[in-house]
């Protein structure tokens, strides 16, 4: 699939077949996605979290309530260290936040690729992941997002609710 169609087709899936898993082959290319993503200075601030077991799927469901969330098979968790993330001089800003938006995207637009159905979510409980005792006390968790194919009974939309193009871009 060229790049424009993967980004006119990936839209974020909320219905997940809880009992086909992902195959390892597919989920190294999406996690090498986010390996291979650029950060500020090269600092590579990050690390990226599958959760497949029972037990810590168990622990990661505690943290976002929706049922289409929980019938997942995945969850990819993508963390990341202040510390790490190359900051301005100027003005203190730290890239963190860029640096992992950058690379969940990329994995995101790869599980697109493998027909992988994913869903960004930044609204979970950080205290609740916290204490699930998966993360460095350091680390940052991100976002989250499912990965899992979707229920054959869900059928994709394609439609995008998107501001047009001359209200959001500007030739100066």
């Amino acid at each position: 699939m060229d790049f424009q169609k993967l980004i006119i087709n990936r839209e974020s899936i909320r219905d997940y077949d809880p009992d086909i898993k992902v195959d390892k082959e597919k989920i190294s290319r999406i996690l090498e996605a986010g390996r291979l993503a650029p950060s500020a200075a090269n600092k590579q601030p990050w690390k990226f979290y599958l959760i497949s077991s029972v037990e810590n799927l168990a622990k990661i469901r505690e943290c976002y309530g929706r049922s289409w969330f929980k019938a997942a098979p995945h969850v990819l968790v993508v963390a990341g260290k202040k510390a790490l993330a190359w900051t301005r001089q100027a003005d203190g800003y730290n890239s963190l936040e860029t640096d992992l938006t950058i690379a969940m995207d990329h994995m995101i637009l790869a599980a697109e690729s493998e027909g992988i159905g994913t869903c960004w979510i930044a609204a979970f409980d950080p205290k609740a992941l916290k204490n699930t005792g998966l993360f460095e006390n350091d680390e940052t968790v991100f976002a989250i997002t499912p990965l899992g194919y979707q229920n054959k009974g869900f059928t994709k939309s394609n439609s995008k609710n998107r501001k047009p193009f001359n209200e959001v871009v500007a030739f100066i």
